[in-house]
């Protein structure tokens, strides 16, 4: 069934909140950037079963969770999700926190590339010569990068990396978005709370009374709100669509990280961003041209 204009319409707008919510997630780990990136990523994930929980409740869609438990190799696979996306938010967090706001753009520009060549390489999706040329782009402004700085644009690269392993799994599992971050949350629960439960840990998340608290407890809300939004809007929009504003979410977190925090790139990593930036605009303008084209033959036929 056609989406309808209005439909679509709602879709943009909740799409364009989720990819904002995300972009300006790095001024709220900025907020608690005393507290360790360990303690504030085991209250994300304690908060994150409760919030994710009430909303599965709220939306009915408890069948769904019944559906992963009964199923091993989708349990499987959640595991490994879980561990992925686990190493993504501290990662992230950390990164934010240790200000290097800049680098986690980067990867996150690099991400959707990593996405395709993963596409290739495990599930044997074919390139075209722009995204090979794209993808060749990248590989060499990072090596390029190593080359002259001696060192590897590790948060970057780590970030792309997981992000993209996360979504390779999740890809492949048949589980309802948020019943599967609902499981993903609650296999991390256990060692979440054993963290917090150290006094070590505890001592600088409490010393900021009320207030760090509930922006502690808030990490629930800015992980499961914008991934309602966006599963509300990718139900809507076409895949093209989705493809292209995903992009809004590391240029508010590089505007960010340039003009709030003052973060600086050298004449090397403008390069390597440089090289980024032609990269997705050649990925993108092939991506269009080949929906422009599949559409234009789905009308003939029609």
């Amino acid at each position: 069934m056609e989406t309808s204009l209005a439909e679509r319409r709602k879709g943009l707008f909740s799409m364009l909140a989720a990819y904002m919510a995300w972009g300006i997630l790095p001024i709220y780990w900025k907020s608690l950037q005393e507290v360790p990136a360990l303690t504030i990523l085991s209250h994300r994930i304690s908060w994150s079963v409760l919030f994710v929980g009430l909303l599965l409740l709220a939306t009915r869609r408890t069948a769904a969770l019944r559906a992963v438990w009964s199923d091993k190799r989708t349990l499987l696979l959640l595991c490994c999700s879980s561990l992925m996306i686990c190493a993504n938010w501290l990662l992230y967090i950390w990164a934010v926190n240790e200000g290097k706001i800049l680098e986690t753009a980067l990867g996150y520009y690099i991400n959707p590339l990593v996405n395709v060549f993963f596409g290739v390489a495990f599930l044997r999706d074919r390139l075209r010569p722009a995204q090979w040329v794209a993808i060749a782009l990248v590989a060499a402004a990072v090596t390029v990068q190593v080359a002259l700085l001696g060192r590897l644009p590790a948060v970057a690269l780590g970030l792309a990396l997981t992000f993209a392993l996360y979504g390779l799994i999740r890809k492949i599992t048949p589980v309802d978005p948020l019943a599967g971050l609902f499981f993903e949350t609650l296999v991390l629960l256990l060692p979440a709370l054993a963290w917090l439960h150290l006094g070590a840990s505890g001592a600088p998340a409490a010393a900021g009374g009320g207030t760090r608290m509930a922006l502690l407890a808030g990490t629930g809300l800015v992980t499961s709100v914008p991934l309602l939004w966006f599963a509300y809007g990718a139900r809507r929009l076409s895949l093209v669509t989705v493809g292209l504003l995903q992009y809004l979410s590391p240029t508010i977190g590089f505007l960010i990280g340039m003009s709030l925090y003052g973060e600086k790139l050298s004449k090397v990593e403008w390069g390597t961003f440089g090289c980024v930036w032609i990269a997705l605009a050649l990925y993108t303008v092939s991506a269009v041209a080949v929906s422009r084209r599949a559409a234009a033959m789905e009308n003939r036929m029609s």
